[in-house]
């Protein structure tokens, strides 16, 4: 393609290599050896927690260096003499050309909810060992592949849902299969993520301020951006920075003060503030609120676990967790049954391979791309990112004392609720070197100013005591504490939150494109009647099942966390499915081990726990057996049983569980069809050997943008020249 009449715009992406430059590399790979050398032998639980971000860090720089390149060259062909869809369509609602450094924030934040928080502390339980491989060995071989892949083929196709170019690609039974299974897998996961911000921010005018602050910032930094000073990322990212920090300290004064009462609000009130939130930000301009505030959000996200890390450099805390533990192969654990197989890899989703980044990667992020060679940072680098939270997560909870890990997440079945009662169940529990005591437990909570630890489960609190931890111990000591637990509680509330708003876009769009093939005007998206519509219905959809998890007497987690888990990694089999398909279809069969190989993996493990979810007879594990269980119960005249200590509750279990499997048994029929669809197609294409090509038609690029997280050399020439280009041409330049 030429550009004639105004510079390139494109830069060349070829590196030249330096005796400096592979000295760095070689030096990257022998401490990542040295890192992975350590963790994998060491059988004893006092390993510094230093080499697991070391491990981690290497082994990213590596994957990011080599394999994302090999992926974004070799197997998808990116080219930024190609316009994307936020160039040629922009209409600066949907379609909005974004800096790619603001779009990395954006995406990241809303990729990034309460999986790499809560799934590293709950795997935990099985040793360390088991899920730092999967988190970082998962990452770079599946989760980012997933991401960027998925991203480029969406945009190649003007943004299209998940749902959509799985019917486009796969035909029409398959592809009906994965509308449905996605939009209501979707529903599922927004849900769920909105109920850990619920259970986080209720009674806390600390995190509730702070949360509300971030929504008017980031309407200032949108208009600031679009209006007052356009272009100037750097500028309003301080300034939105400082605000956010002033936003935080200042929750703890509203705490302390006389507007508490106000900002202290019950569940039921949680939700519905969500549920107005989440249809305002899927139907307001992308510019205004959605990405401005996920941005912001980015530098909490970001800043919180970079401190984390150097909290760990500097006091270097060893693991009280041994590599594995007994619950890694018994499946007795107390924070979930199961044994490491396939377990560990439903618990450990995002951070390591989630399907609902998919379904991110083909909803708002597609659609503001500036050039297509962007998506290496933003779909595989925003998920390395996230992988890295998962890491920080799981080392949190893995330096803290192991009596108090298991006392904290203990059902309060076992534990009575009562300090007492907890001690007495974890020295039950005869793991080797652990033992605790009621008064041990006490002091642990008056550390933090709770009233209690005991059977905090759920993931968040036990990351918070962690976090607590490792910053008290570095800044403000033990007497910071308190401050540290209460500032990560409302760091996770914030972290999730950035998912709840962009994921109810997402499922906007996928509605849209789903009535879309009956209503035509449905899939433009930016028809007004028809975006406010879409988003009154997924709201109204997820928001329904968060009422009833917030007054679940048994607590609504509980309920829909594990099928969550199932249903995510389920929707990732989709999601690389389509991706496979689109491969064989377009002549790259050679390629189609990149996304083939993490999808075999995936579907083994996914059907093994849906299997095992759905037919064990061990009640802990299988939901038609406890379903069974409690209904016997009832029938037999019991009044409890378990955690259920009413008759009410009971019932409630009887539910949730008939619940559970009944919708696991069809997810499970629906991802089988789509699997089974995209094998066919897959084969017949290559079969025929006949090209089919959905994407839509390529068409010269008019504006350039560096394609990495900083400009090259070469790209920082390029922009003065775009610069010295649009001064001379400013009525018809295009703004870049």
């Amino acid at each position: 393609m030429a550009t004639v009449g105004h510079p390139p715009v494109e830069a060349s992406d070829k590196t030249k290599w330096t005796p400096g430059r592979i000295a760095l590399w070689v030096a990257i790979s022998l401490l990542g050896g040295v890192a992975w050398t350590i963790l994998a032998l060491a059988r004893d639980e006092h390993v510094n927690a230093i080499w697991f971000i070391f491990a981690a860090l290497c082994s990213y720089a590596i994957a990011y260096r080599f394999y994302a390149r090999f992926i974004l060259t070799k197997v998808l062909k990116a080219d930024d003499k190609r316009a994307t869809p936020a160039e040629r369509l922009e209409n600066g609602v949907d379609y909005n050309r974004t800096d790619r450094r603001v779009l990395y924030g954006h995406h990241f934040a809303a990729i990034a909810g309460a999986g790499p928080l809560v799934g590293p502390v709950l795997a935990a339980q099985m040793g360390y060992l088991p899920g730092t491989i999967w988190i970082i060995v998962g990452v770079v071989f599946a989760g980012a592949v997933q991401d960027m892949v998925v991203l480029f083929f969406s945009m190649r196709r003007n943004g299209r849902s998940l749902g959509q170019m799985a019917r486009d690609e796969i035909g029409p039974v398959g592809g009906v299969a994965a509308l449905v299974a996605v939009l209501a897998i979707m529903i599922i996961l927004l849900a769920v993520l909105a109920l850990v911000v619920v259970n986080a921010l209720a009674e806390s005018p600390w995190g509730v301020f702070s949360l509300a602050m971030t929504i008017p910032i980031a309407f200032f930094m949108g208009f600031y951006l679009r209006y007052l000073r356009p272009g100037r990322v750097t500028e309003v990212s301080l300034i939105g920075c400082a605000l956010l920090l002033f936003a935080i300290v200042a929750g703890g004064w509203v705490a302390e003060s006389s507007l508490a009462p106000v900002f202290t609000l019950d569940k039921v009130t949680l939700v519905w503030c969500l549920i107005i939130y989440g249809f305002l930000a899927s139907v307001l301009p992308v510019w205004m609120l959605l990405a401005p505030r996920d941005y912001l959000s980015t530098f909490m996200k970001v800043g919180t676990i970079g401190l984390l890390a150097v909290g760990v450099l500097i006091a270097m805390p060893t693991t009280t967790m041994p590599a594995f533990t007994e619950f890694a192969f018994n499946g007795e654990g107390p924070a979930f049954a199961g044994s490491l197989f396939p377990f560990v890899f439903i618990t450990i989703a995002c951070g390591a391979l989630s399907g609902f980044h998919a379904l991110v990667s083909s909803g708002t992020t597609p659609k503001m791309v500036a050039k297509e060679r962007q998506v290496k940072l933003i779909g595989y680098g925003g998920m390395l990112t996230e992988s890295f939270v998962a890491i920080m997560a799981l080392v949190a909870a893995c330096v803290i004392d192991q009596g108090l890990f298991f006392a904290m997440n203990s059902a309060s079945g076992a534990t009575g609720g009562t300090a007492q009662g907890a001690a007495q169940a974890v020295n039950g529990l005869g793991l080797p070197g652990v033992s605790i005591t009621p008064e041990e437990l006490d002091q642990a909570a008056a550390a933090v100013q709770e009233e209690s630890l005991v059977s905090r489960t759920g993931g968040a609190p036990t990351l918070a005591v962690g976090i607590s931890e490792i910053l008290g111990g570095v800044f403000g000591g033990a007497a910071a504490k308190a401050f540290w637990y209460h500032f990560a509680i409302m760091f996770e509330a914030l972290f999730i939150l950035t998912t709840v708003d962009a994921g109810t876009r997402v499922g906007r769009f996928m509605l849209q494109d789903t009535l879309g093939n009956v209503v035509p005007k449905f899939k433009d998206t930016s028809w007004r009647p028809g975006a406010i519509l879409a988003s009154a219905v997924i709201v109204a959809a997820w928001g329904s099942i968060l009422l009833m998890g917030v007054t679940d007497p048994l607590g609504g987690i509980n309920t829909l966390f594990p099928l969550f888990g199932i249903a995510n990694q389920l929707l990732a089999a989709v999601a690389l499915a389509v991706c496979v398909t689109i491969l064989c279809k377009t002549g790259r069969v050679r390629y189609a081990w990149v996304p083939g190989i993490p999808l075999v993996w995936d579907v083994v493990v996914t059907l093994t726990a849906s299997w095992q979810k759905i037919f064990s007879s061990d009640p802990s594990i299988g939901y038609w057996s406890q379903h069974n269980a409690y209904k016997d119960a009832l029938a037999a005249g019991e009044t409890s049983m378990g955690p259920a200590e009413n008759v009410a509750q009971m019932e409630q279990v009887v539910r949730n569980t008939f619940i559970q499997g009944s919708l696991s048994i069809l997810f499970a029929l629906l991802i089988v069809v789509v699997l089974a669809d995209a094998l066919r197609k897959s084969i017949s294409a290559v079969r025929s050997g006949r090209i089919s090509d959905t994407e839509h038609p390529a068409e010269e690029s008019h504006v350039f943008a560096p394609s990495g997280l900083f400009a090259t050399a070469e790209e920082k020439r390029l922009q003065a020249e775009w610069r010295e280009y649009e001064a001379e041409h400013e009525p018809t330049a295009v703004r870049t």
